[in-house]
């Protein structure tokens, strides 16, 4: 990763830490606008996230809504929308709190992916491994929940390099682009 990335990746992260100290979840009014937009299956799935997990979903949400409808002029799709709210769902599986979450990206960091092996393994290494399989993760429950192709493929792609996304390149540019991750 160029020089310029790392700072970015690095700001995000220090944002995204600085974000989940604050307790408790989005606001009353964004809690009846997810439940507008999501299944009762994924709503169940999303009130499992964590408080701040739910909060950058839902300014990801937010933003790929103001993206489409100024770029588009039609509003968004529910797919789009539930991958917007849902892309890190997967990180429920692992139970790590914040400073969980930062030691397994401190780890991941300094081992070179070798730490995408533990979730095999139980105790902490295996939640850490767990939490960095996120979008694998994320993928297997929302396909059990019965989402849409386009919502599980994009919790599966959404770290993945832009030449491995299979989901519509318009829409990928704008889930990207929204989640500043």
């Amino acid at each position: 990763m160029a020089r310029s990335g790392r700072l970015h990746r690095t700001g995000h992260l220090v944002r995204r830490f600085c974000g989940s100290l604050r307790p408790g979840g989005p606001s009353s009014v964004d809690e009846v606008w997810v439940a507008g937009l999501l299944g009762d299956a994924e709503l169940d799935l999303w009130r499992q996230m964590s408080g701040a997990d739910r909060r950058h979903a839902v300014g990801v949400a937010r933003r790929v809504a103001g993206l489409l409808d100024t770029s588009e002029g039609v509003a968004p799709d529910a797919p789009v929308m539930a991958a917007a709210l849902l892309h890190d769902v997967g990180k429920v599986r692992s139970g790590l709190g914040t400073f969980g979450r930062v030691a397994a990206t401190v780890l991941a960091a300094a081992a070179s992916g070798r730490v995408n092996r533990w979730p095999d393994r139980g105790g902490f290494r295996g939640r850490i491994g767990l939490y960095l399989r996120h979008p694998e993760e994320g993928a297997a429950l929302l396909s059990a929940a019965g989402s849409a192709p386009l919502t599980v493929a994009w919790t599966l792609e959404h770290h993945r390099p832009t030449d491995r996304w299979s989901v519509d390149r318009r829409l990928a540019d704008v889930l990207h682009a929204a989640d500043d991750d």
